[in-house]
């Protein structure tokens, strides 16, 4: 990770951005039959947590092999009385061009700029790096200091810019059932089921729902902004929202379900602006207002959002 050191309900038609100690054992999740709450009692029993049997697997050592380096090369550049570490990328775009996520600063630069005038473009840009750095750095040690979710029968998980129910029941199979008059997501698990698992389970359920939603209001802008995408993906990435390549392959962030309508439309049509204007001129911004006028207030909304957000996958 790059660091600075020291010396020694939203509006279905409105368009939307882009962009430890060692964790404890698995818990295992409920194993008593499915819970039968009566209409009076508001909240079900507590199950006890029951570890399932474990037998020890049979070791198979193998030579360790070093993994490959297909890392970006990092440099080091003293700016602003600050070390300054950064990666660089080379690409076919004319300009030097500039990202600063949890990871640091990423510089992308044409194969023709030699380093020279890689680190210049940096120092007459250092006080926006400087900042910005600052700034994420706060932002990342804020959403650290929040509690993980607890995994229990009831918690409350944020989906669409609110929070629903995460309900727990056990059951011959895993299933999962979203009720969207009550806003709750019903987990079916196997008995023995850990902890692990029902996050899986989770997570395999927000994807699903990011998949499904965001075909969908690519091909609604895509439509109204009169463009094509080759194709779409979801991505993981750590706070990038969004991508967009010189062929056309959109991927959004399926965290991105989280939030609400209005911030995911955001996303969208600033990725499909990037099919005709593959930098961030004042012509692509100009772009992304055709769809989405308020562009700059969603901006700032999802960077505040996503401070908020609970942390459920550390």
């Amino acid at each position: 990770m790059a660091t600075l050191v020291k010396p020694a309900s939203p509006d279905p038609n409105q368009p939307d951005l882009f962009g430890r100690e060692a964790s404890p054992p698995p818990r295992p999740v409920y194993t008593t039959p499915v819970w039968s709450v009566p209409p009076s009692q508001k909240t079900p029993p507590v199950s006890p947590y029951v570890a399932p049997p474990e037998a020890p697997a049979p070791v198979k050592r193998r030579p360790l092999v070093a993994p490959p380096n297909d890392q970006a090369p990092r440099r080091q550049l003293m700016v602003g009385g600050f070390i300054l570490e950064y990666e660089l990328r080379r690409s076919t775009r004319r300009s030097i061009g500039f990202m600063i996520d949890d990871e640091g600063l990423r510089v992308t630069a044409p194969k023709r700029v030699n380093i020279a005038e890689i680190d210049e473009a940096i120092r007459t840009k250092q006080h926006w790096i400087l900042s910005k750095l600052k700034e994420r750095r706060e932002r990342r040690a804020a959403r650290l200091e929040k509690p993980p979710v607890e995994w229990i029968d009831g918690a409350q998980l944020p989906y669409l810019g609110m929070d629903i129910s995460l309900r727990l029941l056990v059951g011959g199979r895993n299933r999962s059932i979203y009720n969207p008059n009550t806003h709750e997501l019903w987990m079916t698990l196997v008995p023995g089921a850990s902890e692990n698992l029902l996050k899986e389970r989770v997570k395999a359920w927000y994807q699903q729902q990011a998949k499904e939603l965001f075909e969908q209001r690519l091909d609604l802008y895509a439509g109204r902004l009169g463009v094509q995408y080759h194709s779409f993906g979801l991505s993981s990435a750590g706070t990038r929202w969004g991508s967009c390549t010189a062929d056309r392959k959109i991927r959004l962030n399926w965290k991105l379900i989280h939030f609400s309508l209005p911030l995911i439309d955001y996303v969208v049509a600033h990725e499909l602006s990037h099919i005709l204007e593959m930098n961030h001129s004042q012509q692509f911004w100009d772009t992304v207002g055709l769809i989405y006028p308020e562009y700059e207030e969603a901006k700032n909304l999802l960077r505040k959002r996503s401070q908020e957000l609970p942390v459920l996958f550390a």
